[in-house]
């Protein structure tokens, strides 16, 4: 594999994650640092925290975010732009209700990753949807927990695997 020989251009390919929280039982915390380790490559053997070498992820269903307690009514965002009077709050509920639960998913995962120059441009590799539905069905390679489907069973590796089974085999008689 490219990881052992060296950090070649298949190391840093980028590959494509689907989180689906319809089925995930974890809650908003546990999904959105899980998501923050993909988002900076931390799951890589390549990994270097100067390289920007994560992946993509795909959340879907994110108006079934699940909390404990009473976070959903008692936790406050707090925006202030620095002029006098000008603090704004909004309930985690009045937000999920306003902009949905992807931004408060975005909310979650950035607070996680790490505050320098390469945060910006991992947290846009996160693609929140409301629904089931997404864009980006022929980019998913990897599902994450609760999906059920794995690398091997995508039609296109399936493909790809049938055939260098073929050629191994022509090669070898």
């Amino acid at each position: 594999m490219s990881q052992t020989i060296g950090k070649t251009r298949l190391a840093y390919a980028r590959a494509w994650h689907h989180v689906d929280l319809s089925t995930d039982p974890r809650t908003l915390g546990r999904v959105a640092s899980a998501i923050a380790l993909t988002l900076m490559g931390k799951h890589k053997p390549i990994f270097d925290p100067s390289t920007d070498c994560g992946d993509y992820v795909v959340a879907t269903n994110c108006t079934h975010l699940h909390t404990t307690g009473k976070k959903r009514f008692q936790k406050l965002y707090r925006t202030h732009t620095t002029r006098p009077g000008s603090l704004k709050e909004i309930s985690m509920d009045k937000m999920m209700a306003k902009w949905g639960g992807g931004e408060v998913l975005r909310k979650a995962v950035s607070g996680m990753l790490p505050k320098n120059r390469l945060r910006k441009e991992r947290l846009a590799r996160l693609k929140t949807f409301e629904g089931v539905g997404h864009p980006y069905e022929s980019n998913l390679l990897r599902v994450a927990r609760g999906a059920g489907q794995g690398i091997a069973e995508h039609p296109a590796v399936k493909a790809t695997l049938g055939e260098m089974r073929e050629e191994k085999v022509a090669t070898s008689s």
